[in-house]
């Protein structure tokens, strides 16, 4: 019997396995959920976005969102690869109360979210802090730095999303791909360090 060729170098020939995890990206409507996703995704992403009609004026609030004609109406979803060995799915919440039923259902078996914020509209993003807190899921607070929106001292947004101190929050632009995935490597890690405990 002739002797096995070497291995392949790469993939199977003593390289570690790829591990594969599950992000969700969350916050209020219009904050950049679909952009953070569809800017870092390596792959085509998904997107749910549907036309605004009408009938959305009475409870979707587009005050400081004059080019909103889009939302997500079920999830966006994307994939990164971060590292030879780590892979992110990525799954983007629709931002609307009305669709947060869905939001058990997206998050189940993730390992740590984003939660996006708008500071023209903090408040928008208080149910996806709630969420996650009460959740347990280890998650991080991304300001997206929007043109022209106001800047406030880290403490005073702190303070005024009741964040824990152990909470990261940190600048992400969601239009730019670093960024968005340094803001992801800061999910991971804080994940990582939350089950090393």
């Amino acid at each position: 019997m002739p002797p096995l060729p070497p291995p392949v170098a790469g993939r199977g020939g003593g390289a570690p396995p790829i591990t594969s995890t599950k992000i969700v990206v969350s916050g209020g409507f219009g904050v950049g959920k679909t952009t953070l996703v569809t800017s870092v995704s390596e792959i085509e992403p998904l997107t749910t976005e549907s036309v605004m009609t009408v009938m959305s004026e009475a409870t979707d609030r587009l005050d400081g969102l004059p080019d909103k004609v889009t939302t997500t109406v079920a999830m966006d979803f994307g994939r990164v690869t971060l590292d030879d060995d780590l892979v992110l799915y990525l799954f983007g919440t629709p931002g609307q109360g009305r669709f947060q039923f869905m939001w058990d259902d997206l998050v189940r078996g993730a390992v740590g979210a984003v939660v996006l914020v708008d500071t023209r509209r903090v408040e928008d993003c208080f149910p996806a802090v709630d969420y996650f807190e009460r959740s347990g899921l280890p998650f991080v607070v991304a300001i997206n730095t929007f043109d022209g929106a106001p800047i406030y001292p880290v403490a005073d947004l702190r303070e005024a999303l009741s964040l824990r101190p152990a909470t990261p929050l940190v600048e992400c632009d969601a239009r730019d791909r670093h960024s968005a995935a340094q803001t992801l490597v800061t999910v991971v890690a804080h994940a990582l360090a939350l089950i090393a405990r």
